[in-house]
């Protein structure tokens, strides 16, 4: 290798500490997480997004006409490995760490992200910019999120202090939440919000609602992903819980709960928006 070629290559840590070698910034990219499908774009990546899984619908009209790759639990390697991409952008939680392994083997780069905090986020879109050579663009997304919130958070007043205990729900059949030891219960936590099951043992806890009740809640905040929560699961769920809490029922968007990246700048502002209803109904 040439001292030139030396000089352009890249080497660095994913958010799991893998070292990742590039010899040049990516121009082929697959993307197996849907988040960071939507902020490739908005870091100007274009047409290096040759391959992105079904789940990735942001933007929609860029997004349409790119070559799917299966999901994210289940990608179709042999259609990655045609697409000869030069990076590989993966996700601890939302892949299989077989496929990333399966990749690696192909020899294919692969750059596995893992934020479970909202600054964990922050900084994976700072070390996703070190790797596709958007040092700029990455810093200038980071500081668009750290804004909006430090703004989030000094309009919450008094309610940083007297934090409502929340039960927020991910999966039914059974029932399954979340400890502090992920991303959404960051988000909570920016929010002004005590999460019922953060001193859980497993990071994603199976409950029932006898005992998330038994966790005195003072409201429930229902996602529509992973699990599409809607308005007939706050119907019923208004049959099941104890008056004031069935009065203290809210849908939300999943992706402004679970989603890092671009989407976090209009994202949580909007949850704490929609948020800011229910706690006000607790008054």
């Amino acid at each position: 290798m040439t001292n030139n070629s030396m000089a352009a290559s890249t080497q660095l840590a994913d958010d799991m500490g893998f070292r990742v070698e590039l010899e040049r910034p990516p121009s082929r990219i697959v993307s197996l997480v849907p988040s960071w499908t939507e902020t490739l774009f908005a870091l100007g990546f274009n047409s290096e997004v040759v391959g992105v899984t079904k789940f990735c619908v942001e933007p929609v009209a860029a997004v349409a006409s790119i070559p799917k790759v299966g999901g994210t639990k289940n990608p179709d390697i042999g259609a990655i490995v045609k697409l000869e991409p030069e990076l590989v952008i993966a996700n601890a939680e939302e892949n299989r760490r077989e496929d990333v392994e399966r990749l690696r083997a192909a020899g294919i780069p692969v750059f596995t992200t893992y934020p479970r905090t909202v600054p964990g986020a922050v900084e994976s879109i700072m070390r996703m910019g070190r790797a596709l050579s958007r040092e700029a663009a990455a810093a200038e997304l980071a500081k668009e999120i750290t804004l909006s919130v430090s703004g989030i958070e000094a309009a919450l007043g008094v309610w940083s202090k007297l934090r409502l205990r929340v039960f927020c729900p991910i999966w039914k059949k059974p029932w399954m939440s979340f400890n502090a030891d992920t991303y959404a219960h960051d988000v909570l936590r920016m929010l002004g919000y005590n999460n019922i099951f953060a001193s859980a043992g497993e990071r994603y806890p199976m409950t029932t609602l006898e005992e998330a009740v038994e966790r005195r809640p003072d409201i429930v905040i229902l996602p529509d992903e992973p699990y599409e929560f809607d308005e007939s699961d706050v119907a019923e769920l208004k049959t099941l819980l104890p008056p004031p809490l069935s009065r203290r029922l809210l849908t939300v968007s999943g992706r402004d709960l679970h989603w890092y990246g671009v989407h976090m700048v209009r994202g949580l502002k909007s949850l704490a928006e929609r948020m800011a209803r229910v706690r006000a109904a607790v008054l």
